[in-house]
């Protein structure tokens, strides 16, 4: 949807940021519609902001731990994980999250999220800010994500590129939902293409 169609709003509800006022949020059929942002990640929700998602000071390893936070088990496994999915994070793991590039940055929010082993993980505006070629790497690797059976939800400008990878969207308009359907299906759809997607 346009700027101001509240898609982040609607993202921020489902993660328990902001007051639901009708309706509920459920996870695996679970009404979690009360509990605190903190107690969904524990649940299985992973949630990436656009922005201030990552601790610029710690470097990307301690980034990484700091996803960790809620689990007891042995998470090293899971870090290789995401090392193996981010390559360059192993490459830059001592350095300061802050000295690195939009999508490296990027890539250390994911990772960190994904620390949390989700079931479902949430990402407002990926690639927001990001050059063409980094967007494209960042879609790659959410593809690879969803291959591990992990369900992303994802709030996009770049509609074209979000549908294509979508296996269902949706078209908000001032905070109703204006249009669903597969991916595909909105990509093929003349009123969605005409007003959404350039013609």
């Amino acid at each position: 949807g346009p700027n101001g169609a509240g898609k982040s709003t609607a993202m921020k509800a489902v993660f328990g940021m902001l007051d639901v006022r009708s309706g509920a949020v459920r996870l695996d059929g679970h009404d979690i519609t009360q509990l605190t942002p903190q107690d969904r990640v524990a649940r299985g929700m992973g949630f990436v902001p656009q922005t201030s998602n990552i601790f610029t000071s710690m470097t990307v390893e301690e980034n990484l731990e700091m996803g960790a936070f809620i689990r007891t088990d042995d998470y090293r496994t899971t870090m290789e994980q995401v090392y193996d999915l981010f390559p360059i994070l192993r490459e830059k793991r001592r350095q300061p999250a802050g000295e690195l590039s939009g999508g490296q940055r990027q890539q250390v929010a994911v990772g960190r999220a994904l620390m949390t082993k989700p079931t479902v993980l949430m990402l407002d505006e990926p690639t927001a800010g990001v050059s063409p070629i980094v967007m494209d790497e960042l879609f790659d690797r959410i593809i690879e994500v969803a291959r591990t059976g992990i369900s992303i939800l994802m709030v996009e400008q770049n509609a074209r590129q979000a549908l294509e990878i979508a296996d269902k969207g949706y078209v908000l308009v001032q905070g109703a939902n204006a249009y669903t359907g597969t991916g595909r299906e909105l990509l093929a759809d003349p009123e969605v293409r005409k007003s959404f997607l350039g013609g």
